[in-house]
């Protein structure tokens, strides 16, 4: 069985580990995993911003190039909530490509509940000693449901022991374009989002989504702190040889 995977922006721009982690979970579960070449961003940040015009253009190309996979899966529960829940809205006023955006639509997961909801996957064969805490995006939990499948899988992991943060669902500031717009509210919200994760006592962080972790992993960073970050897939797919995310080697 074939599986598309979509790689995202920032896994392709900063950390292209993390889709290979993906490609080598999905391979484990026994998918042919294919990249198509002509992917690009899935149009969230022209959606936001109400440009819509140019998010049906980039939407259209989405859903051509993975047309045909029985499944697409996307290591972001930000990325993966705009192909599944978005992209039918876009074309509400054109029946043809709404039809065919709704189809594709029911094909589109998320990374973990794939491998937990879809393929049943109950654990992994991989190790990370020391224990981490787990902050929850706010579209995988709030759009996906996506939140005790990468725990279910997390708890397979030898040597790695959970510390959960207080107010693990509330949004870290990011937000794609948001942090753009609204810099002074973004930084009080990941510098509360760091503090919890210290106060954890955990030594990691993962996440589900790289653009949350590539902000808190800077907050971290710049107030001297030595968690690691590492995206989910990493930990899963036992790829956590390089330096953490932000610690600037991420490429």
């Amino acid at each position: 069985m074939r599986v598309g995977l979509f790689a995202t922006c920032l896994v392709d721009l900063y950390r292209p580990n993390v889709g290979f982690s993906a490609v080598e979970l999905l391979e484990r579960a026994g998918f042919e995993v294919q990249v198509p070449a002509g992917q690009t961003c899935c149009g969230q940040p022209a959606y936001n911003s109400g440009d819509r015009d140019d998010a049906r253009r980039i939407a259209r190309q989405v859903i051509e190039q993975f047309e045909a996979f029985p499944y697409v899966v996307a290591p972001s529960g930000s990325c993966a909530g705009m192909l599944k829940l978005h992209y039918p809205r876009l074309f509400e006023s054109d029946p043809q490509w709404q039809a065919r955006a709704e189809a594709f639509a029911g094909r589109v997961y998320e990374l973990t509940a794939f491998l937990v909801d879809v393929v049943g996957m109950g654990g992994v064969e991989a190790r990370l000693d020391g224990s981490y805490t787990y902050h929850d995006s706010c579209s995988a939990q709030r759009e996906l449901g996506v939140r005790e499948q990468p725990r279910k899988l997390l708890a397979s992991v030898q040597g790695l022991e959970l510390r959960e943060m207080e107010d693990t669902e509330v949004c870290c500031g990011f937000g794609g374009t948001f942090c753009v717009k609204y810099p002074d509210i973004s930084q009080r919200m990941v510098s509360d989002k760091a503090a919890a994760v210290k106060a954890s006592g955990a030594d990691t962080l993962l996440a589900g989504d790289l653009g949350c972790l590539l902000n808190i992993a800077g907050r971290l960073k710049r107030e001297g702190s030595a968690v690691r970050v590492y995206h989910v897939a990493e930990v899963l797919a036992d790829r956590t040889d390089l330096p953490g995310i932000g610690d600037g080697e991420d490429t």
